[in-house]
């Protein structure tokens, strides 16, 4: 069979996507740190150009931002660090005076349903002495002994904290050069339909990012105010904590809410607290899911709040996890695609004739 030209084309070019992938695939845990130093630089490359414009050379401003960047994560992750150090003693007294209190309280109204629940106080208790009241040395040893289980998994979690900052910090350098020679493996009969869909893709993902960006601050306001309403010590953290890690769907609020019960049990007699977590947190989730999320990132991108929806239960069930991160910054490139494929459809014999 004769291939004419365009047919060949599209055959060679399915080919080398199809290598590309599976190169992708056979080496996924050593591009890992690659592709995350990749997201970030393309996030934090245009602080770096708007400071190489105000004539800061480019290693200093690659330095200052890489560091920024590192000390508002560090920043984040150190909010939970007063919760544990204020909880943690508490919690290893409070411990087995709940478990005691199921069984007077809970047990006999469990009982009548048939349901026999009986804990065992004394064990719960020194479980709770055991791994609660350990030392900085009690839990380096349990470090140590964990690392020589499962010591390639440690190994690979070290090396990609040293190895994504390093790959940022020469990708941030580079940016610039890195994409203008990719642009030149791009045939130049393609290379101006090509630069004006990546422009596109370009200016849709910067909105989806401001967008998100919003979303993950009016979620820290929220909860921080809605705890702090019924009271809660650790409200501002809690708060704060919750709305910045909305970033990850479904874990950052799964942590915020941890949290936020651990809190309430902590703090609260009897179901005062539960119930104020279980308002905050129901009425945060409506708000993130139907009114923050479709209106700030949906609409920014050109996505309905149905779509929005769809896009992350459709993403989720065929990637797990790893789709519901990934799901409206890809569906924002796939509107960009689906608005030209959608215009060389109208413009097409097919359509008018």
């Amino acid at each position: 069979m004769t291939l004419t030209p365009a047919q060949r084309h599209t055959v060679t070019w399915i080919a080398l996507s199809l290598i590309a992938g599976l190169i992708v695939w056979l080496l996924g845990p050593v591009l890992t740190p690659f592709l995350v130093a990749a997201v970030l630089a393309y996030v934090l490359h245009p602080l770096v150009e708007r400071l190489a414009r105000r004539r800061v050379p480019r290693v200093l401003a690659v330095t200052v931002v890489e560091v920024v960047a590192i000390v508002l994560v560090l920043a984040v992750m150190l909010l939970i660090v007063p919760i544990l150090s204020k909880q943690l003693p508490l919690l290893r007294e409070q411990i087995p005076l709940l478990a005691e209190r199921m069984n007077t309280q809970l047990g006999p109204w469990l009982a009548r349903f048939g349901i026999d629940v009986a804990l065992d106080t004394a064990s719960i208790k020194a479980f709770a002495l055991k791994y609660l009241d350990a030392n900085v040395e009690d839990w380096l040893a349990t470090a140590l002994s964990s690392a020589r289980i499962g010591g390639s998994i440690l190994i690979a979690i070290i090396g990609n904290v040293v190895l994504v900052p390093m790959v940022l910090f020469y990708l941030l350098l580079d940016w610039n050069n890195l994409m203008q020679r990719a642009g030149n493996l791009i045939p130049p009969r393609l290379r101006s339909r090509t630069h004006a869909f990546f422009d596109d893709c370009d200016a849709t993902l910067g909105q989806y990012l401001r967008g998100q960006l919003l979303v993950m601050l009016s979620l820290a306001v929220f909860y921080s105010v809605g705890l702090s309403l019924f009271g809660f010590d650790l409200a501002v953290p809690v708060g704060v904590f919750t709305g910045l890690a909305a970033f990850i769907p479904y874990v950052g609020f799964g942590l915020g809410l941890t949290l936020a019960l651990i809190s309430a049990v902590l703090q609260f007699t009897g179901w005062y607290g539960l119930i104020g977590v279980a308002v905050v947190f129901g009425a945060g989730q409506l708000l993130e899911n139907f009114v923050l999320v479709p209106r700030l990132v949906g609409e920014r991108i050109g996505m309905s709040a149905l779509t929005v929806i769809f896009a992350l239960l459709a993403f989720g069930h065929l990637f797990g996890f790893v789709g519901v991160l990934i799901a409206l910054p890809v569906s924002s490139v796939l509107v960009v695609a689906v608005r030209r494929l959608r215009a060389a459809y109208v413009e097409s014999e097919l359509y008018q004739g």
